[in-house]
């Protein structure tokens, strides 16, 4: 049972405005998270709405969701500053600014809630202090790590989704900092899937001669490293299946050998779950990542994972236990550890068990649960009414 009481006091709920970056139609961890809290806290009895720079309509699920302007960029759309902002949020009058992944966007909301004495949780989910190095652009960074700061710092409580985020917000003077990690969907994902009629017919279409699936998750672009999966061609008796999209897949899709791998683009729901209980072996090999959810489906799905010893994975692999952790440097160690757990069913179906046993305590009503007792911790500071 989760440690945290949520039930309702304020007898009218209170109006909780989730402002993201990133929305539907647009598939990401970002997106996914903003879901799954916006559901429970309507769910609670909250006045819940949504402001984002794209929208699948007016409404998701009987949730109000507001476009503001934006510019394309990558393929996205990235919201900016605006006095349109300013005026829904005059409307709206908001208890909670609840700030998904804070960027230009995310900056003016928090700015707003300072002025006007509104709780607001900004929640960590993209490393924008990394995107210089990745880029090219090191000559940002100093200007990038100060607006990283100012703008969490403006916020009433900054939310990293692990201690090693924490960490390096830290490290960027940012203070007001917890940790607040991410839920999984512990039904959906589960190692029962492996034996439906579904899942049988996925392995026989993409590895129709009985190869080992070696599956991954997650957008194609250059921070995901997708093409250090060509380190894995050639394993013995193995395909490399791709799930997901992004501004990389056609390059990505030109630089397999030919009937290598196989890119399936972005699937959800039942196709998404299907598709982990399908594969023997999940691998991630981004470097970068404040969290890594793929990572917890994996896990919830029974799969063992080889990722990177760096960022999230870190926080949620015990390797050698769910998982195996490589060195990031190393050329070698990913291919190894694949071609480790390929040859030994026993340690994948270990592995696989003891991940499912580390996230059995992540469901995403639990971890929502824990939010709302940081959104009581910022009313606190504001001197408003808790929720708890």
């Amino acid at each position: 049972m989760c440690q945290f009481d949520t039930q309702l006091t304020d007898s009218e709920g209170v109006k909780i405005v989730i402002v993201t970056e990133s929305f539907l139609p647009q598939l990401n961890g970002v997106t996914n998270s903003v879901i799954r809290v916006a559901r429970h806290q309507r769910d609670l009895g909250h006045d819940v709405s949504i402001v984002a720079p794209t929208r699948p309509g007016p409404e998701f699920e009987g949730i109000p969701v507001h476009v503001v302007p934006s510019i394309p960029l990558v393929k996205f759309a990235v919201g900016i500053p605006s006095l349109a902002l300013t005026n829904l949020l005059d409307r709206i009058g908001p208890d909670i600014l609840h700030v998904a992944s804070p960027f230009a966007l995310g900056a003016q909301a928090i700015a707003y809630a300072q002025r006007n004495s509104i709780a607001s949780v900004a929640v960590y989910q993209t490393d924008i202090a990394g995107y210089p190095h990745r880029y090219g652009m090191a000559v940002a960074k100093p200007m990038i790590d100060r607006f990283v700061a100012n703008t969490h710092n403006a916020a009433t409580v900054t939310l990293a989704p692990t201690p090693i985020a924490r960490d390096a917000l830290t490290d960027l003077g940012v203070t007001n900092l917890s940790v607040w990690g991410r839920g999984v969907d512990l039904d959906g994902f589960h190692p029962n899937n492996r034996f439906a009629d579904d899942t049988i017919a996925f392995r026989q279409r993409n590895a129709p001669n009985g190869e080992h699936i070696i599956g991954y998750v997650g957008r194609l672009a250059a921070e995901k490293q997708v093409d250090r999966f060509r380190e894995l061609v050639g394993v013995p008796n193995t395909h490399i299946v791709l799930i997901g999209d992004g501004p990389d897949r056609a390059r990505l899709e030109a630089m397999f050998p030919s009937g290598s791998a196989t890119f399936l683009g972005s699937l959800s729901g039942h196709e998404l779950h299907t598709a982990y209980a399908a594969m023997d072996v999940f691998v991630h090999f981004g470097t970068e990542e404040t969290f890594g959810q793929t990572i917890q489906e994996a896990q919830a799905a029974g799969v063992p994972v080889v990722a990177p010893r760096s960022g999230g994975p870190i926080h949620l692999i015990d390797s050698g236990v769910d998982g195996i952790l490589f060195d990031v440097n190393s050329t070698d160690s990913p291919r190894i550890a694949v071609q480790h757990l390929v040859d030994d069913a026993g340690l994948r179906s270990r592995m696989g068990e003891a991940g499912r046993r580390r996230v059995l305590g992540k469901s995403w009503e639990a971890v929502n649960d824990e939010l709302t007792h940081h959104y009581d911790v910022a009313r606190a500071r504001v001197k408003r009414p808790a929720l708890a």
